[in-house]
């Protein structure tokens, strides 16, 4: 399974991308390995993960990502979990 998030973002790039890569631990250890990042503009940032376990990634989503949130000036999130059909 694969996740495709969306960030709308006010803080700008090297903000967000700083709180992002200092969040790779707590991603790893919900589930989530990043297999790519874009930017779409300074305000809109696409990722696409791996999902190993998409129960733990839901709960973290839904909780303790709050913390990355706010640390990177993530102002709304959109998350799709996806499967290849």
């Amino acid at each position: 399974m694969q996740l495709l998030a969306h960030y709308r973002i006010s803080s700008g790039y090297d903000r967000f991308k700083s709180a992002f890569d200092a969040d790779a631990e707590d991603r790893g250890h919900n589930s989530l390995s990043v297999l790519q990042l874009w930017r779409e503009d300074d305000s809109n940032i696409w990722a696409l993960y791996d999902v190993a376990d998409a129960a733990a990634a839901r709960a973290y989503l839904n909780g303790a990502a709050d913390v990355f949130n706010s640390q990177a000036g993530v102002m709304a999130t959109d998350f799709h979990f996806v499967e290849t059909a």
